[in-house]
């Protein structure tokens, strides 16, 4: 079993992943009206992401992406840190100032997103070499904290307010759930990796199994939600 799903896990990641772009795009005008419009959009950007960063396996073996063998971006850790470890962060930051309703909240958000962004930049600039050999432990830690804040903010307004009352019916809740759980598996897996680098081939497949059941409950989590919730009230869409 463990042989099967490691064989297929970018199979597996990338059906649970397009499954959940796909379902948001088929009930999109059901939620356009409201914020979630952005998330389903956030979805489509996942996918291809994802998608995009499959260019490595073109590149040996006369592949049509060869000409970068020997060159920085034959790995893609470059590619992962920006769509996913700074583009998904930032997108967190930028949907919970959206939906949440507190101003010190989307006030904190705002300038932490801010904060965030001009750290990762720094920190690529001076570690410029290692950005396409390895991922930041300190760009995913600060990253895992944007998006526990933002989740714990939810819970606290959905705590405080008659939300409460009908959470289950609420997408936005299912998002903050299926972040929460994602980030708090996944984000311990950074220090093990500082230890253990990538020659333990147990550590590998431990790891790749652990990536793949917390992708496959996430994107689940997010096709279920689209489908069974209802949009909420009209939701305020400006960028400031």
């Amino acid at each position: 079993m463990k042989d099967v799903l490691l064989q297929n896990y970018e199979l597996i990641t990338h059906s649970v992943e397009i499954s959940a772009a796909v379902t948001g795009l088929i009930l999109y005008n059901r939620y356009k009206p409201t914020a979630a419009k952005f998330f389903i959009w956030f979805l489509v950007y996942l996918s291809f992401g994802d998608f995009a960063g499959n260019y490595v396996h073109y590149i040996k073996n006369e592949g049509v992406f060869n000409f970068l063998e020997g060159t920085p971006l034959t790995g893609n850790f470059w590619w992962t840190t920006l769509y996913w470890e700074i583009g998904a962060v930032l997108f967190v930051a930028f949907y919970y100032h959206k939906i949440l309703s507190n101003i010190v909240f989307k006030i904190i958000i705002k300038i932490s997103g801010f904060i965030f962004f001009i750290f990762s930049i720094i920190y690529i600039l001076t570690h410029f070499q290692a950005y396409f050999k390895m991922f930041f432990p300190p760009i995913s830690i600060f990253g895992a904290a944007i998006v526990f804040m933002c989740v714990i903010f939810y819970f606290i307004e959905v705590l405080l307010n008659d939300k409460i009352l009908n959470f289950y019916k609420s997408l936005n809740f299912y998002i903050s759930f299926a972040f929460f759980i994602w980030w708090i598996i996944i984000t311990p897996i950074v220090f093990f990796d500082i230890y253990n680098g990538s020659k333990d081939q147990l550590y590998i497949d431990v790891q790749r199994l652990i990536f793949l059941t917390a992708n496959v409950a996430m994107y689940l989590t997010f096709t279920f939600a689209l489908i069974w919730c209802r949009p909420e009230k009209k939701t305020e869409v400006s960028l400031v």
